[in-house]
């Protein structure tokens, strides 16, 4: 994490936590690689940890992989606005990211993001005949290498980021979003 000065300006705050999760995306065990993802089923919140897989920062986007036949997947076709949140010791730095998921499953960049990770221990998470969160008897056997797979691609559409830091000498708060940048109350 970035650590050292405290930043002042708020266009280099937005900079460097756009720095942050480029990092956290890279870099297992990075404290915002595994990051909380906040869905809508009916009038319940459904909330998991997913991991920060890629960030495209010109569009605003985080990358999260996943089952297409997941429950967060119908989640984010019928009420596709969410939270994604994120927190690391140090700096102190609190992240919740307001997105609007679309799910890809198909495409050039969801085959080669799947040809890289089908031939790793990951991709039995999409290959299994059931969906996530089936009944079972018994912990179920690992699925073959070669079956059909379901992987698919969340993409979180970053509509506004809250950034709030901790800090023994005060606690700073501030909003990046469509209307610009301002700092907030803690």
């Amino acid at each position: 994490m970035t650590t050292g000065a405290r930043l002042q300006d708020l266009a280099r705050i937005e900079s460097a936590v756009w720095d942050e999760l480029q990092r956290a995306a890279r870099t297992r065990g990075h404290p915002w690689r595994t990051a909380v993802l906040a869905t809508r089923e009916g009038e319940l919140a459904d909330a998991r940890f997913m991991v920060l897989r890629d960030v495209r920062t010109a569009e605003r986007e985080l990358l999260f992989y996943t089952d297409a036949r997941s429950a967060k997947v119908v989640q984010a076709g019928l009420a596709p606005l969410a939270t994604v949140a994120m927190w690391a010791a140090d700096p102190g730095w609190q992240l919740r990211c307001r997105v609007r998921l679309s799910v890809q499953t198909d495409g050039l960049d969801v085959s080669s993001r799947w040809a890289r990770l089908r031939l790793s221990p990951a991709a039995q998470d999409y290959l299994s005949p059931l969906p996530p969160g089936a009944a079972v008897d018994a912990p179920p056997p690992l699925p073959p290498r070669d079956g059909r797979h379901h992987f698919a691609v969340l993409v979180a559409q970053v509509l506004s980021l809250d950034w709030l830091e901790l800090h023994a000498e005060g606690h700073r708060r501030a909003r990046f979003d469509a209307d610009g940048a301002r700092w907030l109350q803690p």
